[in-house]
Parts: structure tokens; sequence; C-alpha cells
């Protein structure tokens, strides 16, 4: 039965089985999510869903937010891992699995963080391979049901991350358990231990997650944050559900009315897990380095390289004349927004992403801002823009071409965007990544002792004490924002520290 294989599977994994690569992909899923949950904390979304739980439910205030990384800023579990959640999407900088476009670390993550530090004494290598264990589940699922799961209207990182949560804080309590209670060791036969990952899954069967919620003119409003963090919650809850002996049907996956029948026309469950522990798919797990959706990637490296080589020809981005960019059919699909007027919008534009990309030579969430979006100098850009599509243009290469006054045509050719599979950020990149993110929050001396704690995981004696490796007041020279400075949406083009509300579901 296939639940019971995963839930088999769950139980039995080791550290030991885990590959150097797998490790390191795993630390990297970690660290990127974490850097993105600091940064993101500052945005409306995450300190509006923390004011609206944290003074009427929880309990002992037991796990840090990311964000407010300070001994005397804690919340409950489930809070820490709902505000997490939501902060580590919100500026749509995390990861992507590009064959099922699952955001895998952040639902696990934000679950997996909250309980090791309200149960305390897991160390590092049972905490990566409690999340692998749940990284790998729900990505072998969102496969088995790819891409009609998907294409109906289901949000395939919220349904599969509850049961990704659940998996990967079901082996982290078996772990610890083991660890805390060894005088029980021989008490704990294996068939019970793996019923406990097995009837938290059945637990998550509420999953909900449907692109219908979706919410993009007010960010307060249910949307795919708030799936990806219920997911996290739900996790969580059918963990510590089955842990204190709620049963449920053992064929909560195949069963006749199990998920993949109910949420697919599409099943290959069996086969996909058959190749647990044979095949990572976080090895395959991939980090943005622009915060939009990531189909509009390419043209906006396209438009980043085209900049380099113009101002290496002495040429002027103001006296560009016609732009073209020619893409995947995708990206219009997704991304088609010709006219956005929010930093939202944006997201959605690969007409901002390439005028922004030639203006700025980035797209990190400050681009993607209602200032920034309703600039003139950038709205004067974007309607210069013309976007074709042909399907012989793979999904990570795109050709974009500027046009300048005295005739100068100056094209590039983007085989493999940075980001994809076959031109991944490097090391080095993944930290200006995190630390530009954040220090937006903790201050650059924080910001590197964070990434520092979060790099070295692996090797800590008790994740529960990781926070406080970079615990202290944060900088709030480097948060402020002012409504008011949206004022610059006119005139001359500058960066403001509004970062707006920016809103995403890729």
């Amino acid at each position: 039965m296939a639940t019971e294989q995963l839930a088999t599977w769950a139980t039995n994994l080791q550290f030991s089985n885990l590959t150097a690569p797998v490790i390191a992909a795993a630390v990297a899923s970690l660290y990127n999510w974490a850097g993105c949950a600091i940064g993101g904390f500052q945005q409306t979304a995450p300190q509006f869903a923390l004011n609206a739980t944290a003074p009427h439910f929880g309990g002992p205030a037991a796990a840090t937010i990311l964000g407010l990384s300070n001994n005397s800023v804690r919340t409950d579990a489930q809070i820490a891992a709902f505000i997490n959640g939501i902060a580590g999407h919100v500026d749509d900088y995390d990861d992507t699995h590009l064959q099922t476009i699952i955001h895998p670390a952040g639902t696990v993550a934000s679950a997996l963080f909250a309980v090791a530090e309200w149960k305390g004494g897991v160390n590092g290598s049972e905490f990566l391979t409690a999340f692998v264990a749940g990284v790998e589940a729900e990505l072998k699922l969102g496969l088995s049901v790819w891409p009609q799961h998907y294409d109906v209207g289901w949000h395939d990182t919220s349904t599969t991350g509850s049961i990704g949560a659940a998996v990967a804080v079901s082996k982290l309590w078996v772990s610890t358990y083991r660890l805390c209670n060894r005088q029980l060791e021989s008490l704990l036969h294996r068939s019970s231990v793996c019923r406990y990952t097995l009837e938290a899954i059945q637990r998550v069967s509420m999953s909900d997650g449907k692109y219908e919620s979706f919410s993009y003119s007010d960010p307060t409003l249910t949307e795919s944050r708030l799936f990806r963090t219920r997911a996290s919650q739900s996790g969580m809850l059918g963990a510590l559900l089955a842990q204190s002996g709620f049963t449920s049907s053992l064929q909560g996956l195949e069963g006749q009315f199990g998920w993949v029948h109910v949420v697919s026309t599409r099943e290959n469950v069996t086969a996909e897990f058959d190749n647990l522990g044979k095949t990572y798919e976080i090895l395959s797990n991939t980090f943005k380095p622009y915060a939009c959706g990531i189909v509009m990637h390419p043209a906006i490296q396209g438009a980043i390289e085209v900049q380099s080589a113009a101002l290496g020809k002495n040429l002027s981005i103001s006296d560009i004349t016609k732009v073209e960019a020619r893409v995947n059919p995708e990206v219009l699909v997704l991304t088609g927004q010709t006219d956005p007027q929010t930093g939202l919008e944006g997201k959605f534009s690969v007409f901002h992403g390439v005028a922004i990309g030639l203006l700025f030579a980035d797209a990190s969430p400050q681009q993607f801002t209602d200032a920034v979006v309703t600039n003139s100098t950038v709205v004067a850009l974007r309607k210069l823009v013309n976007i074709t599509t042909d399907p012989t243009v793979n999904t990570d290469e795109a050709f974009v071409s500027a046009l300048f006054k005295d005739g100068t045509d100056v094209t590039q050719h983007i085989v493999h965007v940075i980001g994809s599979l076959d031109n991944p950020l490097s090391e080095a990149q993944l930290k200006t990544k995190f630390i530009g993110q954040a220090e937006l929050v903790l201050g650059s001396d924080r910001a590197e002792k964070a990434y520092e704690a979060f790099t070295n995981i692996g090797n800590m004696s008790d994740v529960s004490t990781l926070a406080q490796l970079f615990s202290g007041a944060n900088d709030t020279a480097n948060t402020s924002s002012s409504a008011s400075s949206s004022s610059s949406s006119s005139g001359a083009l500058g960066l403001d520290k509004d970062r707006g509300r920016d809103w995403f579901y890729l």
C-alpha cells in the first residue's frame, strides 16, 4: 500500500542514508528559506497575521518568529510556523521544484523548526533527516498527480506540503523520542513507530489549496501564502494527533476515496514511491535569483545582459526605442500582465520584468513595489516591450533584444537562466541573497551570524538554540518604511524602502 510504503520509508530513513549532495541540497534549501523568512517579515502580510492571531490564540511561548529573533519575542509553535511560513514566501523569492512547480522547503521547514524549538533536544543530523523525509514525501506525491492535479485548480505546494510537513514532524518526533527515552527503546516496535507517521498522513486529508481562493487585489485575504502556512499547521497537528493515538484509514492516499483519487484524474503514486531513497527530488530543487514568477526569469536575465552589453558600447538605456523578447508560451499564460498598477501585478508581468532588468540590472523585492511599478520611467520603458512566444524556446531560455536610436541592436540569448538546474546559483550567490534579505531586518552583523547559524545546522547538538545565535534587537533603521515614499512613483526613478505588499502564487 502506498501510504504504508511512504510511512515505512520515512521511519527507516537515517542520516547515514543521505549522500553528501543530498545533505548539501537540504542545507541550502533550509537557509534559502530562512533568509526569505527573515527578510519577508517586514512585509504587511506576516505582521498582519501575527497581530490577528497572537492576541487571541496560542499557548506558552516556545518558538521563534525568525524576523523577530529576539529571546523576548517568542510565540507558540503553531503560530510561529504560521508566521514564518507566510514570511518565507511573501517576497516570491523562495525555492521551486521545477517539474511540479512546488515550493518544497517552506511548508516543511516552518513546521519542523517550530517543533524542534518547542520540543528541544533535536540535533542537526536528526533535523536534516526529517526535513529530507518531508520534502521527498511532498515532491514524490506531487509528481504522482502532476499535471492534472494542478491543472484542475489545486495549489500543489499547499496540498502536498501538508503531507510533507506531517511526515517531517512525525520523523522528528520519533527521533527525539528515541533520543530522550532510550530506556523505552525495546518497547518501541518498528510497526507502531511507523504507524505514527502513517496516521499523521491520514490526519492531513483535510488539506486545502484551491486557486479560486486566491486574492491578488488584497494580500490580507485568503491566498496561496495562507494555504502554505495552513499546510504547515495541518502537518504539525496531524503528526501530534497521530502520536497521541488518533487513528484513521491506513489507505489515506491510495484508497478508493483516498487523496490521490480525490484531487486528480491521474495517479502514479506507487511508481513514484518505489523510487523513494533511490532518487532524491531535493537534488532538483532550485533557488530564485529574482523575486517573481519563475517563468519570467529568463527574460529578466536577458534584459540584464542586454543592459550590460549596451553600457559596454556606451549606449544609454534612455535611447531604447524598441524591446523584443521571445519566450516559451507559458510565460504569457502566467505572467502576461501588460499594464501592472501594483507591486503584486508587477510579479505577473514579464513586461515589467524586462523593463526593470534593463533599468536596474536586478529584480529583487525592491523592484516589485507599487512605487517602482508606477514610476514614469519604468512605465515608459515597459510600453516599448513586445513579447512573442515560441514553443521551441525552452522554459529556461529566452531571446531579448533592444533597438537604440542610432540603429544599434543589442541581442542576448539566455540558454539556461541562472537559478535553473543547468545553471544553479552558486554558494556565494546564495549567501549574497541570504544576507541581502536578512540584513533588511537584522542589520548586517546579525545577518552574518544568521547565515553562519543556518549553514552549520547539521553540526548543531540542539537546533532549538539556533535562533539564539543571532538574537537581539532588530535594526529598525533597516526596516523603516513610509507610505509617503510612494510619492516617488512619478518623476525621477529611485529605490524606496517601502517594499509594498507583494504577492504571487508561483
